[in-house]
């Protein structure tokens, strides 16, 4: 497609435009300039292509790294799984409650300018990277070597295929811009794109340009490792099918017929390419292909690891072979400073930003997988209920008699970690502890680096249970397996034959689909998953029509006691299900079509 760009210069405070340096463990820093040509940018004697790589790596910042990304909360804190402790109106609770329109808006998370500026910057680098004469090289996905230019085309189509799937799983079908680098002045006036089309564009895009990338292991890891490679393409590509099946789009869209929002028809088949796309990934890349990745687990060699290592330290495939594509964060407290408990002082001071609610800590089956009650031999102990549960509730939420910082956590109303005479305090009676350092036994917060991971391998398991659970009539082993792979890493405890790993056998099709629901919210919890897979699956107006609940503790003596309460009351109207296109974009082009009910 040919460009629109009629003038070689480039203002850059119109279009946005940052270049930035950027390394593994510093993340992404500004270096403003105000006014560049392209042919400096992308220069015919730079062989280096200096100008052309702070050019990528801005492209690369549009990526957001969801450590407290929402108004400084995770995202999760605007699903069931959390509230924010914040008391004065933060923009989780904007989007939770639902207060926000067209043109008052969360632009923390609806993010269309910021999207199309990155897919608008993309569009710039495909068009002109070629002319830069690249001395480095590199190999691509089939090991041939090729200039540089030639991944960096490939980085930047990934880069918008990824941008445009965040705009689709947040407004539906979406204008698409193709190669077109549009200037300010331009008569634009473009139409949405059907869902459909902007499902099978950004798959075509990722099918294209897979074998162009690097795949792993790279002979230059060090240096780009942050950058997408022919697996994170796959994995993209298994999330992008995976969402277009779903009843959101697939068999309940929110107005019936409307190809903006959804497909015309239900098609189970959808199921089956989710699911293709899912084993592409496990066959190819998972322990019984090329053996490159798998979940971070301890070995036979000594190396004692556990779930909580996907999160921590350098990205290194030796040690972390979990992790598919990420964003690089810088090494420092602030996780565990913005979301570590109350009640510690100094360096340890925590804000407790991010809440965990009674409803995420009812999801973690006991030991065994089960639940109590429900075919487990573990009781639930009333004056400790966190005892013999799975492992995974204490790699994630800490709770009253938690071990941190060498002390043990006291929750209870005006306890040492939840003060009663602040506005701020944990109403829920919890504080999460995932992605945070393993900081139980030590005496303080040391720095971390803190990755923000953004497709791991547990998540192809998810995805490919979840869509071959779908399509078939009833569960195969298959299902079984990739749940119970998770589970095994986890530290459930195996069981035996009538319930491996908790799990029953011969399960319908709708019991299957609960577990997965289930231990996709416990496995990645916090991740910006449950957010949209709650909206995806279409329950979130059931799960709101009852309140979210915490847990009041109160000790009195020798005596805990335990009460659940609630802590935020809402309803989901179903337009929620897609954020409303901005108000400015609808009045100016008369070919913009609003979302349904906004």
């Amino acid at each position: 497609m040919i460009s629109m760009i009629r003038n070689k210069y480039l203002t850059l405070i119109g279009v946005g435009l940052l270049f930035t340096a950027v390394s593994c463990t510093d993340g992404y820093e500004p270096e403003p300039v105000e006014l560049v040509s392209i042919d400096f940018v992308f220069s015919k004697t730079d062989s280096l292509g200096t100008n052309a790589v702070k050019f990528m790596n801005n492209i690369y910042a549009t990526l957001q790294n969801g450590h407290n990304r929402v108004g400084s909360d995770y995202l999760d804190a605007a699903s069931d799984d959390a509230i924010s402790i914040n008391v004065s109106d933060p923009d989780v609770y904007k989007l939770a409650m639902g207060r926000y329109t067209a043109s008052t808006r969360v632009e923390s998370d609806m993010r269309w300018k910021e999207y199309y500026s990155g897919i608008r910057k993309a569009n710039i680098l495909i068009n002109h990277i070629d002319v830069v004469p690249f001395m480095l090289t590199y190999k691509n996905a089939k090991g041939e070597t090729k200039p540089l230019n030639v991944t960096m085309k490939a980085e930047a189509r990934f880069l918008r295929a990824y941008f445009y799937f965040e705009l689709v799983k947040r407004y539906g079908g979406v204008p698409l811009m193709g190669d077109d680098v549009h200037i300010l002045g331009d008569d634009m006036e473009i139409p949405r794109n059907t869902f459909e089309q902007c499902v099978q564009y950004i798959c075509d895009e990722l099918d294209d340009i897979k074998d162009d990338l690097r795949t792993n292991p790279m002979p230059d890891f060090e240096q780009y490792a942050h950058t997408p490679t022919r697996e994170a393409c796959l994995a993209l590509k298994s999330r992008v099918l995976l969402y277009a099946a779903s009843p959101l789009f697939n068999e309940r869209p929110i107005e019936i017929g409307n190809e903006l929002i959804g497909y015309a028809s239900y098609d189970r088949e959808r199921w089956n390419d989710a699911a293709k796309a899912a084993k592409t990934f496990i066959d190819e890349y998972g322990p019984n292909g090329n053996g490159a990745y798998g979940l971070t687990q301890s070995t036979s060699d000594g190396d004692n690891r556990d779930f909580r290592d996907v999160f921590l330290g350098f990205y290194n495939k030796t040690n972390n072979p979990e992790v598919i594509f990420y964003r690089p964060g810088g090494e420092d407290k602030s996780i565990e400073s913005n979301n570590g408990p109350l009640g510690f002082s100094g360096d340890n001071l925590g804000k407790g930003r991010t809440l965990p609610t009674q409803n995420l800590v009812d999801a973690f089956p006991m030991k065994d997988g089960m639940f109590a009650g429900q075919g487990s031999k573990y009781t639930l102990n009333q004056s400790n209920p966190y005892e013999n549960r799975d492992p995974r509730l204490d790699y994630t939420i800490l709770h009253h008699g938690s071990s941190w910082l060498n002390n043990t956590l006291d929750i209870s109303i005006g306890g040492v970690n939840n003060p009663s005479n602040s506005a701020e305090y944990s109403k829920t009676g919890y504080y999460m502890c995932k992605f945070m350092g393993k900081f139980g036994e030590e005496s303080q917060y040391g720095n971390k680096i803190h990755l923000w991971v953004m497709f791991r391998y547990a998540e192809m398991l998810l995805n490919y249970a979840e869509a071959m659970n779908e399509y078939l009539s009833s569960p195969s082993q298959d299902v079984y397996d990739a749940i119970i792979a998770l589970r095994a890493r986890a530290g459930i405890e195996a069981g035996n034959d009538e319930s491996p790993y908790g799990l029953k056998k011969n399960m319908t099709q709708a019991e299957m689909r609960e577990v997965i629901q289930n231990e996709r919210r416990i496995e990645m919890a916090f991740e910006e998953q449950r957010y949209w897979d709650i909206r995806r699956w279409r329950i979130a107006e059931e799960i709101f029509k009852n309140p979210l609940e915490g847990l009041e503790i109160r000790v009195k003596g020798n005596t805990t006691s335990f009460n659940e309460v609630d802590v935020l009351s809402t309803t989901f109207d179903v337009k929620r299900y897609l954020y409303p296109i901005p108000y400015n974009e609808v009045v100016k082009n008369d070919n913009m079509i609003q979302n349904p009910k906004w």
